[in-house]
């Protein structure tokens, strides 16, 4: 309450109220002072009631009031006590029951806010419980997403060393069509003096004609033979092209593979392990055997000239 109360202020209070003719409870004391708790306003109209007999035999002890008008005071004052005492105990009856009702309340309150308490307290264990699950996934899935970054990073290291090998097998392959260019264009300019030599031994003096068939022979064998040998070698250089071309064919498969291997990682970080885990062994004997092919079909290029 915001301030307390006297024994004086209650009594004044209902002293008042009994004045006006009315029974003064709990209710209308308090609402007569303007505060109070009911409890200590109950127990100091307990005190009020207890000291109002022996008030009243003050009055009735006046000297100044004749005999009659006293006794007759008296009377009118005991059917007034004991009327205000019927009402304060009928009052004071129905407020007792108020308050065991409103006791009785509370304690039917109280055990369903502990019920609900209780019920709160489970509720946060079960949320705290999914808590800590739920950050166990959580680290979980960090982890899982760490390893799928670092195999996303292998397969691009793959792919660039496998985009590496295709532009060291391009650049190979031009320089192995510029040297068939070459050893085309040496092949022709050879034909040609082999051409311009016969014409001069052809333009010669007669009497060297058998000797110059002889030579002619001997020059046109040496020249079939370099001509077989220039088609050997243009057939080693077309069957190196082709080789070079299916390796540079299969090399560009492998790195759009291990294109759609990078993107399907995305999506399905468990079977990329797995296929990827599979397919490395077989895409390094693949490069070693390629680059094996390569260099066997390299060497015989070289011989024609």
């Amino acid at each position: 309450m915001p301030r307390g109360i006297t024994q004086d202020q209650v009594n004044a209070a209902a002293d008042a109220i009994l004045g006006a003719g009315e029974n003064p409870t709990v209710e209308k004391v308090r609402t007569e002072l303007g505060t109070g708790s009911p409890n200590t306003v109950t127990r100091m109209l307990d005190v009020w009631r207890g000291q109002l007999g022996e008030r009243l035999r003050q009055l009735s002890a006046l000297p100044e009031l004749p005999t009659p008008v006293g006794q007759s005071m008296m009377g009118l004052w005991q059917l007034a006590t004991e009327h205000a005492s019927r009402a304060i105990a009928g009052r004071f009856a129905e407020e007792q029951a108020a308050l065991e009702t409103a006791r009785n309340t509370l304690a039917a309150e109280r055990q369903t806010w502990a019920a609900r308490l209780e019920a709160a307290e489970t509720d946060c264990a079960r949320a705290q419980a999914a808590k800590d699950l739920a950050e166990h996934a959580c680290a979980t899935l960090d982890a899982q997403l760490q390893d799928s970054h670092a195999l996303r990073a292998d397969l691009a290291q793959q792919r660039n060393r496998l985009q590496a090998q295709s532009d060291q097998l391009s650049a190979e392959l031009q320089g192995l069509r510029a040297q068939l260019a070459e050893q085309q264009q040496a092949a022709a300019s050879e034909r040609a003096r082999q051409e311009t030599y016969v014409r001069n031994l052809e333009d010669r003096a007669h009497q060297e004609v058998d000797r110059l068939r002889q030579e002619s022979k001997q020059w046109q064998q040496r020249l079939e033979a370099a001509e077989r040998a220039h088609r050997e070698a243009e057939r080693l250089l077309q069957l190196e092209q082709n080789t070079l071309r299916d390796q540079l064919r299969s090399a560009e498969q492998a790195a759009a593979r291990h294109a759609g291997q990078v993107a399907a990682l995305e999506k399905a970080l468990s079977e990329t392990r797995t296929k990827s885990s599979r397919k490395r062994p077989q895409k390094k004997s693949a490069q070693r055997s390629g680059k094996g092919s390569s260099k066997k079909g390299v060497d015989p290029s070289s011989q024609p000239s």
